[in-house]
């Protein structure tokens, strides 16, 4: 039987009649909840670091026209001006493209690398999610609440470079598919982004320090081949220590990673490839 075809299947037009009605459906919820949005941007930096991170910008990618990454470079530097030095006070939230906005040609944004129902294409704008995963490393390191996360489905590139554990990035896509986090603590935090040297730096501070420290750690990662290809497969964890003493409590299981490998098979590791209980040969 052939699946339906949706209304946004059925051609650009619908396509952008969609995604038109999924952002006002998103600003009507906003409104109806009276969500309370971090607004307020001060170049006086918080006095504690709570976690800072920094990732290549520029990655020479398999099939991908390096033309893209320098574009996305680009985005990269107009993206985090509204974000830079934003403070996130009590009880507020923190939203991706409440702050960013539409990314539009005429607002200085380049094509860059997008990923859509899986695969790659341009896009005006496109790279942001870059920044998106940073921003989330961040939080993951913190008590701040994560209210909004779209995890990448599928693995798209191999895990050369890789510094963050697999599967704890996110998507983003304007307006409806955001990112967003809210602070239940019981002070302000500040975001501080920035570029140098082709590196895309960032850092969560904080009033005083939180009674807890965290790290991330990712286990049991290997590859499955399946019946219809591929799998990247591993387990991520948060660890947590009590900051004055050192003793950690119990971890938390973040998230199973079971995502369906889109690169040449050819680049997976031989020695991180198993087979399946199910389809292990007779003896």
């Amino acid at each position: 039987m052939h699946r339906r075809k949706l209304f946004c299947e059925y051609g650009p037009v619908c396509y952008r009649i969609s995604v038109a009605k999924e952002c006002l459906r998103r600003r009507l919820w906003d409104l109806m909840r009276h969500t309370a949005f971090a607004r307020s941007q001060t170049q006086q930096e918080l006095p504690v670091l709570v976690k800072g991170h920094v990732s290549p910008i520029l990655r020479r990618l398999e099939g991908v026209d390096m033309r893209l990454q320098r574009n996305k470079a680009e985005n990269l530097r107009i993206a985090i001006r509204p974000i830079d030095h934003l403070l996130i006070r009590p009880g507020e939230s923190f939203s991706f493209w409440q702050r960013v906005g539409r990314c539009t040609a005429r607002r200085g944004y380049l094509p860059g690398l997008a990923i859509s129902n899986g695969s790659l294409r341009e896009e005006t704008g496109g790279g942001l999610c870059q920044l998106a995963n940073l921003i989330h490393y961040l939080v993951l390191h913190s008590p701040l609440t994560v209210t909004e996360l779209h995890h990448h489905s599928d693995a798209l590139f191999p895990d050369s470079e890789r510094r963050v554990p697999f599967g704890t990035g996110t998507s983003v896509f304007y307006r409806h598919v955001d990112y967003r986090f809210r602070n239940d603590t019981d002070q302000t935090v500040q975001l501080l982004l920035w570029i140098e040297n082709d590196l895309l730096c960032g850092e969560l501070r904080a009033q005083t320090p939180f009674p807890l420290r965290y790290r991330l750690v990712e286990e049991d990662s290997h590859y499955t081949k399946e019946s219809d290809g591929y799998y990247r497969n591993s387990r991520v964890y948060r660890r947590r220590f009590e900051a004055e003493t050192g003793k950690e409590l119990p971890r938390e299981l973040l998230l199973v990673n079971h995502s369906k490998v889109l690169y040449d098979p050819a680049l997976i590791p031989p020695e991180l490839l198993r087979i399946k209980k199910e389809e292990a040969p007779c003896q």
